[in-house]
């Protein structure tokens, strides 16, 4: 494993640490520094990490507190806050 890649990790256990404690702005920063080495290193962000991120608003989400999630047709939509949606198939 990279050291970017192991940076992203942390920096998704940061974020989530950081959004359970209310602390958004932290956790909003978390999220577009994971982003940036991401890009930067040409590396794909984890799944669990694209799944609890808003691509609108960078917020991490927590469901029941700032972000709402339905089973629709084969398919989970989670809403953010800012409105976003986000769909994911499931079988």
């Amino acid at each position: 494993m990279s050291v970017a890649a192991e940076r992203i990790d942390r920096l998704d256990e940061l974020a989530r640490e950081a959004a359970r404690a209310g602390d958004d702005d932290r956790a909003r920063h978390y999220v577009r520094l994971a982003r940036r080495i991401a890009e930067r290193n040409r590396l794909p962000l984890p799944r669990r990490f694209k799944r609890f991120t808003c691509d609108a608003c960078d917020a991490y989400l927590v469901p029941g507190k700032n972000a709402r999630v339905r089973l629709q047709d084969g398919h989970v939509v989670v809403t953010c806050d800012c409105g976003a949606q986000a769909r994911y198939p499931y079988r």
